[in-house]
C-alpha cells in the first residue's frame, strides 16, 4: 500500500514539475524577439548609446530608511504603540532573563542565583573539592573561543599576533618565531 502512495506522490510531483517547466519555457518564448528581428537594419545599431554615456542617467540611488535607529529601538519597545515608553515596556525584555536566573520560582534574585554560571564553573574547575583554585584548575575556567563559522561567507581573517614575552637579558631581539 505504500509502495503505490509513494508511486503517486512521486508521479504527482513530476507532472508539476512538467508544468512549470512548460510554462517557464512559454514565457521565455514569449520574451524573444521575432524571428525577423535578427535582420533589422544598420538603423536599428545606430540608434545604440555609444560607451562614452554622455547624456545618460542611472536609476537614482534607493531612498534612505524613514527611521532612524534610535527610533526602531523606541517602535520595538513602545508595545502599545502609543508613542510613549512607560516603565513597563521597558522593562518587559528584561523580564524573561531574569525567570531564567530565578530557579526557585520566588521572584526573590539571590546571590547564588545570578552567580550560577560562575559559580557552576568554578565548582567543575575544582577537581580537589578543596574550594581553591591552583593554577592548574584555573585554566579550566577560560572561556571558549569564539566558533569559527562553518561556510566561508566572510573573508579570511588575518591570524592574530600574540604579544612576545619580553626578551631575556643575552637574547637576540631581532630572531624569527
Amino acid at each position: 500500500m505504500n509502495r503505490i502512495l509513494v508511486g503517486a506522490l512521486a508521479a504527482l510531483l513530476l507532472t508539476a514539475a512538467g508544468v512549470f517547466w512548460w510554462q517557464g519555457r512559454a514565457a521565455t518564448e514569449r520574451g524573444a524577439p521575432p524571428p525577423g528581428a535578427a535582420l533589422a537594419s544598420s538603423t536599428a545599431a545606430e540608434a545604440l548609446p555609444t560607451v562614452d554615456g554622455k547624456g545618460l542617467r542611472g536609476a537614482p540611488p534607493p531612498e534612505a530608511d524613514e527611521f532612524t535607529r534610535e527610533e526602531r529601538r523606541f517602535n520595538r519597545i513602545d508595545r502599545d504603540r502609543n508613542a510613549v515608553v512607560t516603565r513597563v515596556e521597558m522593562l518587559i525584555p528584561r523580564a524573561a532573563m531574569f525567570r531564567a536566573l530565578d530557579k526557585d520560582g520566588n521572584n526573590l534574585l539571590s546571590f547564588e542565583e545570578w552567580a550560577v554560571k560562575t559559580s557552576d564553573r568554578f565548582h567543575a574547575a575544582d577537581r580537589n573539592r578543596d574550594q581553591k583554585l591552583d593554577r592548574g584548575e584555573f585554566v579550566a575556567t577560560r572561556p571558549k573561543p569564539a566558533a569559527e563559522p562553518k561556510c566561508q561567507c566572510r573573508p579570511a581573517a588575518r591570524p592574530a599576533r600574540h604579544a612576545l614575552p619580553p626578551p631575556e637579558d643575552g637574547e637576540d631581539t631581532d630572531s624569527e618565531v
